[in-house]
């Protein structure tokens, strides 16, 4: 069964109201059709103990040239939305939400694809629903609230902006940092200035890959990418100032190299494990991570070698096939592995940075692999992210069949590891 099918379903009452926008972009609910998700290419009623209450700093998206999908409470039957029902005039557009930072999309919006639609942007599109209020197909997955929108005082950082700048005046890192937070709103860059949680280190232009969903680099214009990536390499020095006074003024700091950007930090090994060992010199404090590919298991040796206390490896899956679609790599897929065991040998901290995606993820296939990934490699964490992309042409860019899932709520219950969104902190010893 595809999207594009016809399925009849028990009536349910339990489902929430679908939500649609009309013409003129104003978002809406109708009762007379209950709330659909899309998991990989098919359509599946939700019922209301599968959503949550919109989490605070959500947005939503009105879809252009995509029809809204729902049930029909009295007869069962999955239907495409084509005109208001309240006035009888089209189009109707389909509504997602682009959840906040800590929650896990469980499935993502039904829609119906019209010819002429484009290439939806970079983020992730989960389901949306009514039911006294808006509710999604989520999960929370962290509890830190580290990126929670109330945490964010603009004046704080402003304030903090011009604390580094008189400090580091000629700090390179600080200035493209100072873009990132007060340009592009990042909330790494932000917590920085703010004094709080985790402090990013970008540091690499380039990168050996060449992920279709990019959010720093895209060749040619669609999708395009929401950022520009780092245009230097910071010097040792320059990175360790950064990280010095973040980890000077934090409880329980957290640094990392690998942001959204750059490129591939392992293609400046060189820099960065010159830049570990400066703020090694100078402190034991806070945990050095490291956000990255797992490219180059030599160049990972010798940052753990260095004082690298975690490492996070970026997968779209566990599967190499599958992984291969997305990443488009220069490397191998083993190389993966044998950078978790170095890392492992020196008993440092590892996670993944799982992208998720409701159908593709969860298929038994991709379920069995990554907790067999997770069990060889002694994983100690998976952060459960969103792929940013449009569904569509992820789906069509892996080219595979994927039968029905077991769900991204089973799933995540059923891996025995550490689940969370964040990099954490890591004692010592």
């Amino acid at each position: 069964m595809t999207v594009m099918d016809y399925v009849h379903y028990p009536m349910r009452t339990d489902i929430p109201n679908m939500v649609f926008a009309d013409r003129q972009g104003n978002v809406m609910d109708f009762e007379g059709l209950g709330m659909v998700g899309r998991s990989g290419d098919y359509f599946v009623p939700v019922t209301s103990e599968e959503t949550i209450a919109l989490p605070r700093g959500s947005q939503l998206y009105v879809l252009p040239d995509r029809y809204p999908v729902g049930v029909d409470r009295q007869t069962g039957e999955i239907t495409i939305l084509k005109k208001n029902p309240f006035d009888g005039k089209g189009p109707v557009f389909a509504v997602a939400t682009f959840l906040c930072a800590a929650h896990t999309q469980t499935y993502l919006a039904a829609w119906n694809r019209r010819a002429a639609a484009g290439v939806l942007p970079l983020y992730a599109y989960t389901a949306l629903g009514f039911k006294d209020g808006f509710v999604a197909t989520a999960v929370r997955t962290d509890e830190s609230r580290r990126q929670d929108p109330d945490m964010f005082r603009m004046d704080r950082v402003k304030e903090g902006i011009a604390a580094w700048k008189k400090e580091l005046p000629k700090n390179r890192l600080v200035e493209h940092l100072t873009h990132c937070a007060l340009v592009y709103g990042c909330p790494a860059a932000l917590n920085l200035f703010q004094g709080r949680e985790e402090g990013p280190l970008p540091t690499s232009p380039a990168c050996n890959a060449r992920c279709i969903g990019c959010i720093s680099f895209q060749e040619g214009c669609e999708p395009p990418s929401p950022q520009q990536r780092i245009s230097f390499v910071p010097t040792p020095e320059e990175i360790a100032q950064v990280a010095l006074k973040h980890i000077a003024q934090v409880d329980e700091p957290v640094v990392s190299f690998g942001q959204g950007c750059e490129g591939e930090p392992l293609l400046v090994g060189d820099v960065i494990r010159d830049a570990i060992r400066m703020i090694r010199k100078e402190t034991g404090l806070g945990t050095i991570n490291l956000n990255t590919n797992a490219s180059m298991p030599e160049k990972v040796a010798e940052l753990a070698d260095a004082g690298l206390d975690s490492m996070r490896i970026s997968m779209s899956s566990a599967r190499p096939a599958t992984y291969r679609a997305y990443f488009r790599p220069s490397y191998d897929f083993d190389c993966l592995a044998a950078s978790a065991a170095e890392m492992k040998k020196r008993d440092r901290f590892v996670s993944i940075n799982l992208f998720v995606f409701p159908g593709v993820t969860d298929a038994p296939k991709e379920a069995d692999a990554l907790k067999d990934f997770i069990a060889e490699n002694r994983i100690d964490m998976v952060q459960w992210r969103n792929q940013n992309m449009d569904p569509d042409v992820y789906l069509d860019l892996l080219g595979q069949t994927f039968p029905s899932g077991i769900g991204i709520r089973r799933l995540i219950e059923e891996i025995p590891v550490r689940r969370g969104y964040f990099n954490p902190y890591v004692p010592k010893g």
